[in-house]
Formats: structure tokens, C-alpha cells, sequence
């Protein structure tokens, strides 16, 4: 658990009613946030991808990355949050080993929550094509290790036998 109650009264922690947008996507990302209270949306799009909340960081794939907002964070409720630019970020780490390590889980976290997702979505789109049927990419389902119209290496020729 952060130890978010340092942060809790600070006087640059933003408060946030429901359906306020902390960040867009595209954006500039120059600052993540740590979530003092509350419930934040993460959106790709429309779609709620993830809902982060007391404890959590967001917006730290951009500080890191230095690079554009790769979704966006709108409040499902009220909520607080305490911004961290990179000046404040670098000295967190430096100061506070906690710190990076709490920040590894988060994106340690997501990146597992990110692939059981790609996984589950294989596993059903696979489940409802049937085989000899063509891939997304037209091209036809074969079994492994076999293309159509190749020759059958494992198939004894006249010769050899």
C-alpha cells in the first residue's frame, strides 16, 4: 500500500468531480498522478479499459515514455488526485526506493492484465473459426508446419525404398 496520506494534503493535490477528465489521449504526457481518493476511468476511446483507484498511479507510461497520452483518465467519482511531474518523479525515486518499486508493480501489473487480455481474445477468436477456414489475413488455415500446395518432405519417394 502508497503511503498516500503524505500526500493528502498538500496543496497541489487536484480535486476531480465525476466525469472530469484528468488527461486525453494524445496529449502531451508531462506529469502522472497518484489517486489520493476516488475512482479514475481508463479509456481507449469509449471503452473503460481499466478503473484505477486510492493508491493507484496513472498517467506514468507518458512521463517515462516522454511521449503523447496512449488513453485517457476521466473520474467515475469524485476524486483527488496529486500530481507528479518529472523533476518531482526523479526525486521520488532517488529519495524513496518505495516509490520505484510501488510504481514496477503498477506497470508490472497492467502489462499481465494486457496480455491475459490478448490471450483471452486468441483463444475466442480461434474458438469460432473452424479449421480450413481463412485467417483474418486471407490467407487459408492450414496445420502447423504445412503449406498448401508444398511438398510432403516426409513422404518416402520411389527411390528410397
Amino acid at each position: 500500500m502508497r503511503p498516500i496520506h503524505v500526500f493528502r494534503d498538500l496543496p497541489e493535490v487536484i480535486p476531480l468531480s465525476a466525469g472530469d477528465y484528468v488527461f486525453r489521449k494524445g496529449e502531451p504526457g508531462k506529469t502522472m498522478y497518484l489517486i489520493i481518493e476516488g475512482e479514475i476511468d481508463l479509456l481507449a476511446g469509449t471503452k473503460v479499459v481499466e478503473t484505477a483507484d486510492e493508491g493507484s498511479f496513472i498517467g506514468e507510461m507518458a512521463l517515462i515514455e516522454d511521449a503523447p497520452r496512449s488513453a485517457s483518465a476521466r473520474a467515475r467519482t469524485e476524486a483527488r488526485v496529486f500530481p507528479i511531474d518529472n523533476t518531482r518523479f526523479q526525486s521520488l525515486v532517488k529519495e524513496t526506493p518505495s516509490f520505484a518499486l510501488d510504481l514496477m508493480q503498477t506497470l508490472a501489473s497492467r502489462l499481465r492484465r494486457a496480455t491475459a487480455k490478448i490471450a483471452h481474445s486468441r483463444k475466442a477468436n480461434s474458438a469460432h473459426r473452424p479449421p480450413g477456414k481463412k485467417h483474418a489475413s486471407g490467407k487459408k488455415r492450414t496445420r502447423a508446419g504445412k503449406r498448401p500446395g508444398a511438398p510432403n518432405l516426409r513422404a518416402k519417394s520411389k527411390r528410397t525404398r
